[in-house]
């Protein structure tokens, strides 16, 4: 069938054309629901013409696989919370650059093979190469095939690891940061012991050790590049690890000559790219200093903090909203912790009756992701239309007369402007302080996800309802509802 490769490029190119209108209808609320769709279709197509590659091996292995992956991605994505959803972000990317690595691997231990120098491996062996069907590999890898399947194995390992972190730290397991003394220059050895070691494989030394050495270096580099950092910029975090995971896969699939691989990986790698320069400028951070920065840290003495948190019930947050001529409220974790987002709605549409003009301030990075704020209030109902991002709104604080924050912190904090010796000072952040009157609801006087006291719980105009954000939003609906009835 002289035809058939010619029809699995044709869906190839199909399903590339899907991935890419798929992320294009990505980048709007209106359609991103959509997009996905169209995406997730074109994954679909790619894979099932894998299926009819004419040197395909261990069919019933990989359909096995496949049914496997997809009953406990869809156990998984039904059972998940909206809170949750971050750290299986993460956790899934970081699966993508895993499995980028053991495409890698195996192509390494099939290149070893080949030199004689896996003699040592019984035939027995699950790593010979058969057995990992690596006979349907290019016979002999071009010294730009194997450069880039050693960079593909290299990144999704570090991908692999640093995803991990990330998840344990989103989920609660593991403190927010580790950081020693020497940490940068231990991070940097690490790498350029990874980059020689893998350059030394290039170069035809590819042994069993030397491979196990090799990727034993990448997941340990991946590991401490992320212990470092701070809760505040986990969501540059995990678009980095996006982009590595879509870099190595696409580097994969050059090896692999596959075309569905190579387009994808490329489409993530840039998309992710895109996000993580626009994330690293929403926290103030350079490129760089992602990579090999201490994340959250800062040097100097901090300033004090003057002032008491000053408390206010429901009742009277209520009747000062209801005769308010605008309000903006700010959405953060919070919020999502308490699955308070359908309340909150229910309450603007209250005071919208009432003839307030309200709007929804979000922040590029407020929740643990991006668009985590925007997905939860989409949820919700709530009209795009009344939903600002930072630039657009921190212009109207000044004359808003009553800020409503609901479990955001390090994103109001006026810290990130005025106190150098802070963790976020450089921070972009919503004007909030420079709002008439501030309501913060809050379950507690703690300080937030990167640790940081915020001076806007102090200040004079803030006044603060303390309670569970879907208790406290629910006293707030009642008492408007009393003020109109």
């Amino acid at each position: 069938m002289s035809w058939l490769p010619t029809v699995i490029k044709a869906c190839y190119f199909i399903a590339a054309l899907l991935f890419i209108l798929g992320l294009k209808r990505m980048s709007s609320p209106r359609t991103a629901r959509g997009g996905i769709v169209w995406a997730g279709y074109g994954m679909l197509l790619a894979v099932l013409a894998t299926f009819f590659l004419p040197d395909m091996h261990n069919r019933g292995l990989i359909v096995a696989a496949v049914l496997i992956g997809v009953s406990a991605a869809w156990w998984t994505g039904r059972r998940v919370a909206m809170t949750a959803m971050p750290q299986m972000v993460a956790l899934y990317n970081g699966m993508g650059g895993g499995a980028a690595a053991a495409i890698g691997a195996v192509e390494l231990i099939g290149y070893a093979r080949g030199l004689g120098m896996l003699h040592a491996v019984p035939d027995t062996s699950p790593l010979r190469p058969e057995a990992w069907a690596v006979n349907a590999l290019p016979p002999a890898l071009s010294p730009v095939e194997l450069t880039l399947g050693v960079l593909g194995a290299l990144i999704g390992a570090v991908s692999f690891s640093g995803s991990l972190v990330a998840f344990a730290k989103l989920q609660g397991w593991m403190d927010k940061r580790f950081v020693f003394a020497g940490q940068r220059a231990v991070n940097m050895l690490l790498l350029a012991a990874a980059v020689v070691t893998g350059f030394m494989l290039v170069l035809g030394q590819a042994s069993l050790p030397l491979i196990l050495v090799f990727f034993a270096l990448a997941l340990l580099f991946g590991l401490m590049m992320t212990l470092p950092i701070g809760g505040a910029d986990m969501p540059v975090v995990i678009s980095l690890y996006n982009a590595f995971t879509g870099l190595a896969v696409s580097f994969e699939g050059f090896v692999l000559g596959n075309e569905a691989m190579i387009i994808a990986g490329m489409v993530v790698g840039a998309a992710g790219t895109l996000l993580t320069q626009l994330m690293a400028k929403a926290m103030n951070r350079s490129i760089g200093n992602v990579l090999f920065g201490s994340f959250g840290a800062a040097g100097g003495e901090a300033q004090a903090i003057t002032g008491a948190q000053k408390p206010i019930d429901g009742a009277d947050a209520a009747v000062m909203m209801a005769y308010a001529e605008r309000v903006v409220i700010v959405p953060g974790y919070g919020l999502a912790v308490a699955q308070a987002q359908h309340k909150v709605w229910e309450f603007a549409q209250l005071l919208i009756k009432r003839g307030v003009k309200v709007k929804f301030a979000i922040h590029p990075v407020a929740g643990r992701m991006p668009g985590h704020m925007n997905v939860l209030l989409a949820e919700a109902g709530v009209p795009y239309d009344l939903i600002a991002d930072m630039d657009d709104i921190n212009p109207e604080f000044a004359t808003t007369d009553v800020a409503l924050v609901i479990g955001a912190n390090d994103v109001v904090n006026p810290l990130a402007k005025t106190d150098p010796a802070s963790p976020i000072y450089g921070m972009p952040i919503l004007d909030v302080s420079n709002a008439k009157q501030v309501i913060v609801i809050k379950r507690g006087r703690g300080t937030g996800f990167a640790g940081i006291e915020n001076a806007l719980f102090y200040a004079d105009n803030t006044r603060m309802l303390y309670g569970d954000g879907q208790a406290a939003v629910g006293e707030l609906v009642t008492a408007l509802k009393d003020v109109d009835g």
